[in-house]
């Protein structure tokens, strides 16, 4: 088994002290300056502390760390906390989410004092501050945003009975992928890491990389390596809707607009919606666009590739400016995402094809809120740059038991693919990479019929998701974990769970059945 690797994340996150400028949506909403310089822990030391608890835990909480360095996170990067709040002598609420009001007067009145917490110790004596620093409440889950720069506000809340966690949730935005010298592109920002322009791949091969079906749709080649095919004849994914949580879909790509329904696709819809504050459902980025193509592309008449349930719904929802769920907007985007997938009676999975290095307590809340509604939840273990060392696994949030960690291996079953996470919390496997040309699966471009190529574990995230759909239209009835039951049997390693790659490669014909 190859060693883990660091990831373009870690460079993102730790390596560089730099500050990139990223054009925002800025809050009209001010707090008092930082009440001052000394004592503020530098971001170079912040990132050290951070590396060290990820190589030793293989995740980060800033509950890991001390006060000073939370307000210091705070103060060097946008001032906004994310604070989870719940009434003084609650029990641990994880699993009863979806039974909070939090229009209720007992949670009405713990979110109260805690907002006065924050007034009391932000305005100090003598000042008084023009606004309120709220700049985010959820209307389902119980934590809000406030702009802040004391102290004396974060040791508050941070001893606070009614406080779950208070994270300063903007830190990573301000920083940059490291220069050429330790492995990554110099000056990109983490705020545009893995996108790309979308366009169509050229050098495919005919017969080789994928082939033509009827009635003139390409099916990519590793689909018969997971009797995706066989599948089909039982089962396409109609009746089954799956949220995409991603960068939104591209306005100029028709097969996922006007021509979702052509050829062997009918009957279904597509809906276009943004939870990324400020934001349209369009795709910037790009990467939403592939992952929609692979799980939900029609089978149709231009010569496009074919998704895998080619008959399902998709809700496409724009969450976040790129796959590493750094920046506050984001984090919000795709808390809300899961909340809004969650409360969506039609919704049986979501599948996400992004992650992070630290735990967000609103994504948390967000993904345990939809978990006990019943959803199936897809996460990718994580894609790594080859060229920084060797220590990283699964990343947040697959790391999470409510998730399906998922990730992509050669056509040889057991080799991860050249830049995938692998670890304790993967799930399943998805062949997704070529071992003799390194070719991964097919695509939609941004815009037109030719198609792209995609990998990681971005697409075995979407492809597994899209296989659980095929699954669920043939057992309509079935609960979630049933589901899983289903897949697991189907897996390459089953009945023997691997320690790194799951149960394995999922064969779509077992897990549909017959």
């Amino acid at each position: 088994m190859k060693s883990m690797r660091i990831s373009n994340l870690f460079a993102a996150c730790i390596l560089l002290a730099a500050v990139v400028s990223c054009k925002r949506t800025e809050t009209t909403l001010q707090a008092n300056a930082p009440q001052s310089v000394e004592g503020v822990v530098p971001k170079s030391v912040i990132n050290a502390q951070v590396y060290e608890i990820l190589k030793k835990t293989g995740g980060f909480d800033w509950k890991m760390v001390n006060d000073n360095v939370v307000w210091s996170a705070l103060v060097q990067s946008d001032s906004i906390l994310s604070v989870g709040y719940q009434p003084d002598g609650t029990a641990d609420i994880s699993k009863q989410l979806d039974r909070i009001d939090v229009n209720s007067s007992a949670w009405t009145a713990a979110r109260q004092q805690v907002l006065n917490i924050i007034l009391e110790n932000e305005q100090g004596k003598g000042n008084k501050l023009e606004k309120s620093p709220v700049t985010y409440q959820s209307a389902k889950l119980p934590v809000l945003y406030v702009k802040a720069s004391r102290l004396a506000t974060v040791k508050a809340l941070r001893a606070s009975k009614m406080v779950r966690y208070a994270e300063p949730v903007g830190y990573g935005r301000n920083m940059q992928v490291a220069p050429a010298s330790s492995g990554a592109a110099s000056g990109t920002s983490i705020l545009t890491f893995g996108c790309d322009s979308n366009l169509p791949k050229s050098t495919l091969v005919p017969g080789v990389d994928y082939t033509t079906i009827t009635p003139n749709a390409k099916q990519s080649w590793n689909y018969s390596i997971h009797n995706i095919p066989q599948a089909w004849t039982q089962s396409t994914g109609s009746g089954v809707k799956i949220m995409l949580i991603d960068t939104g879909v591209s306005p100029d790509q028709a097969n996922l607009g006007s021509a979702f329904n052509q050829g062997a696709s009918s009957g279904r819809t597509i809906t276009k919606v943004a939870t990324w504050p400020g934001g349209t459902p369009a795709d910037v980025c790009g990467h939403g666009t592939k992952m929609a193509g692979v799980i939900a592309s029609p089978r149709g008449v231009n010569g496009a590739s074919a998704g895998i349930a080619y008959n399902s719904n998709l809700i496409a929802v724009h969450a976040a400016e790129n796959v590493v769920i750094m920046s506050t907007e984001s984090v919000q985007g795709v808390g809300d995402a899961y909340v809004l997938g969650a409360d969506d009676a039609n919704v049986k999975i979501i599948s996400m094809s992004m992650g992070s290095l630290f735990s967000f307590g609103h994504i948390t809340d967000g993904i345990q809120y939809a978990y006990s509604k019943g959803k199936l939840m897809f996460c990718a273990a994580g894609t790594t740059n080859s060229t920084i060392g060797p220590w990283l696994g699964v990343i947040y949030p697959a790391t999470m038991p409510e998730v399906q960690a998922v990730t992509g291996v050669r056509d040889n079953f057991t080799t991860p693919c050249e830049d995938c996470h692998f670890g304790r919390e993967v799930a399943f496997t998805i062949v997704m990479e070529k071992s003799t040309t390194g070719v991964n699966p097919l695509t939609t471009a941004y815009t037109g019929d030719a198609p792209n190529t995609v990998g990681g574990s971005s697409v075995a995230t979407a492809s597994c998701a899209a296989i659980a759909a095929l699954v669920w239209s043939k057992y309509p009835s079935y609960p979630r974990d049933s589901i899983v039951a289903r897949m697991q049997r189907a897996g390459s390693n089953y009945p023997l769970k691997n320690g790194q790659l799951g149960w394995g490669v999922v064969d779509a014909q077992k897990a549909v059945g017959n």
